[in-house]
């Protein structure tokens, strides 16, 4: 009888220790379940995590508002594209003339380069331009001096040949046309004429013979007849 009271009273007092575990057993499965529950719901399909809203059991918590902006674009006046248009006409008026001025020091050195060769090839070609010049005086006398028609013809487009070979070697042909004002640095005065006009004093009367300049180098002056005012006697 003792040991059957002593065994009940220890089921007895095992009964709650059982219960305990029991309550224990269901509280782990719940917990663990809402965890995981909590865990599958805060990934997404691609491993993201997705924030939750706290004390909403692992509800998604919602997207934040997105604030809606508005275009404000400044559309000009008339009179800011007036001053527009007007800085713009100034710029392109600039750009033509510093185009203009490259254009201008771009055919002045063309120029100076141009008589540079001429000068240098005259200096280098000057005993064969004196040859030329003598020849074309020569053939100038004989087309004067000619007989026939045919023949002063012929002399002439032989001057004119060579007149074109002496061009051509950079030198010039000085040859006055009367009331030419005289130049003592191409022409030398082997003759003087007088004459009661005043505004005539110092011009050519008429040529002799032909100068020769090579660049600017009087090579042989023109020979010409010079005016010279005189007053009428009263």
């Amino acid at each position: 009888m003792t040991d059957t009271g002593q065994r009940t009273e220890h089921a007895h007092d095992r009964t709650p220790d059982q219960g305990e575990r029991t309550i224990d057993t269901d509280t782990d499965t719940d917990t663990d379940t809402d965890t995981a529950a909590v865990d599958t719901d805060s990934h997404t399909a691609d491993g993201a995590a997705v924030p939750t809203e706290p004390g909403t059991g692992g509800r998604t918590a919602p997207a934040p508002a997105v604030p809606e902006t508005t275009s404000t674009a400044h559309e000009p006046t008339r009179d800011e594209t007036a001053a527009l248009l007007s800085r713009l006409s100034e710029h392109i008026e600039d750009l033509s003339r510093v185009v203009a001025r490259q254009a201008a020091t771009i055919e002045r050195l063309a120029d100076e380069a141009k008589a540079r060769d001429r000068r240098e090839r005259a200096g280098a070609d000057l005993p064969l331009v004196t040859e030329l010049f003598a020849l074309h005086g020569d053939t100038v006398t004989c087309a004067h001096t000619a007989e026939s028609d045919r023949d002063r013809d012929a002399f002439t487009a032989l001057a004119t040949r060579v007149e074109r070979l002496l061009t051509g070697r950079g030198a010039t042909l000085v040859a006055p046309r009367p009331g030419t004002a005289f130049d003592p640095r191409t022409m030398t005065a082997t003759d003087v004429v007088d004459t009661a006009d005043a505004e005539a004093d110092r011009t050519v009367e008429a040529l002799l013979s032909p100068g020769l300049l090579v660049g600017e180098r009087s090579v042989r002056p023109a020979s010409v007849v010079v005016r010279r005012h005189r007053p009428a006697a009263s």
